[in-house]
């Protein structure tokens, strides 16, 4: 796989809004989802169904609209995609915040194996107080 379709496949990610038959087809079996420390519900995740329910699932809650907003997409030659963007997040409260993140991929076998993140997590953390 080149690097262009390894940053296709993780573009698709994001273009689709983590969309099921995106996420089942794209993310490896021994996937590791790795979140900031400080994040909301920070931690390692391992396995799809793990990041679905156990991070996302505990995310989503405490917001009316949250998602990743890809800026640039940049892919090495070792199966690494680096994205650089932000997450825009409406709290239940009414807060709202713009969090900036980079995500670090990597892509095997033409699936994603990991997703390393490191975000701005003080910003989140104030608009989540109400």
């Amino acid at each position: 796989m080149s690097d262009s379709a390894h940053l296709a496949l993780i573009r698709r990610v994001y273009e689709s809004r983590m969309a099921p038959d995106v996420t089942s087809e794209v993310m490896a079996p021994d996937l590791v989802w790795d979140i900031t420390p400080g994040f909301p519900n920070a931690g390692v995740y391992h396995g799809w169904d793990d990041v679905a329910k156990n991070f996302f699932g505990k995310t989503v809650q405490n917001y009316e609209s949250f998602g990743a907003v890809p800026e640039e997409f940049y892919a090495d030659d070792a199966g690494h995609v680096f994205v650089y963007g932000h997450y825009h997040a409406e709290t239940k409260t009414g807060n709202t915040a713009d969090v900036r993140f980079i995500h670090l991929w990597t892509v095997r076998d033409g699936k994603a194996v990991s997703m390393r993140q490191a975000a701005d997590s003080h910003i989140l953390q104030e608009a989540l107080k109400g």
